[in-house]
């Protein structure tokens, strides 16, 4: 049996389908539930003082962040917002801008930065890691459509129209590249309810410095506010600089990650 996240016809992944993409208004319960578990995040380990940029998704803007954002900043990280407005995409249109931003961040601070990047805004900090990995310490994504067939999304017109580019024009050697390996610790966070990407467009290569972190019935507009999430990502960014470890899946969201066998089936 072929699995629904292929298409029987052309073998090529498809986007979620309109149930789950109808669902993504769960995303307002994860939110919910992160102001009400807020006691149990605040036991994650704390931060260095080291900068994180975060960067958001397609259409949103910093106020999407917020809640990532302060939550870091309470345990004892230093975030910095991306400050461009609403995020209307565009990953070669908005490569100077970001890498400016990068290196303000790294000159300002005088420590390398951690990039968490929500979607599109994974993508980003993916193709910063490629491109300037001496002032990047770890990536984060979170729902971010890097891997594979790109083009199983259903926010692939509406990225073309608010971008100007095209999926189908991007240069193939960059879009191998941002599926490849980083030359910098990295973590993928995704959930397999995803409404939005397909779940396996966010697969990394798993290795000695890449994991795959799968969030339960998480939703793709609910992941970056999602209190397993929420953990996930201050745990890996808690990590000593040139240090990578696998992540532990206990503690009080222990129930919320998929164990590791699962998420290679």
């Amino acid at each position: 049996m072929i699995n629904e996240s292929f298409s029987a016809t052309t073998g090529r992944l498809r986007p979620p389908n309109l149930g789950l993409f109808l669902a993504e208004g769960r995303g307002v319960l994860e939110l919910n539930a992160t102001l009400l578990l807020s006691p149990a995040l605040l036991t994650a380990p704390r931060g260095d003082g080291h900068p994180v940029l975060v960067l958001p998704g397609l259409l949103a803007s910093d106020v999407s962040t917020l809640i990532l954002r302060r939550y870091l900043d309470v345990l004892g990280f230093s975030t910095h917002p991306w400050g461009f407005g609403r995020n209307l995409g565009g990953v070669y249109s908005m490569r100077e801008k970001l890498a400016k931003l990068l290196q303000s961040v790294h000159a300002t601070t005088g420590r390398k930065v951690s990039l968490v990047g929500w979607s599109l805004g994974g993508i980003y900090a993916r193709d910063l890691a490629l491109r300037m990995p001496d002032m990047v310490r770890y990536v984060v994504t979170l729902g971010s459509p890097f891997s594979g067939d790109v083009t199983a999304t259903n926010a692939k017109r509406v990225y073309e129209m608010a971008s100007g580019e095209r999926i189908e024009d991007a240069d193939l050697k960059d879009i191998q590249a941002l599926s490849g390996d980083l030359p910098v610790p990295t973590s993928s966070l995704y959930t397999r309810t995803d409404g939005i990407v397909n779940w396996r467009t966010c697969l990394v290569n798993e290795s000695d410095t890449a994991e795959n972190i799968e969030i339960t019935l998480a939703s793709h507009i609910g992941i970056g506010v999602n209190p397993a999430a929420l953990w996930a990502v201050a745990d890996r960014l808690a990590q000593p600089e040139n240090e990578f470890h696998p992540f532990d899946r206990s503690g009080p969201f222990t129930l919320a990650y998929a164990r590791p066998e699962k998420m290679r089936a």
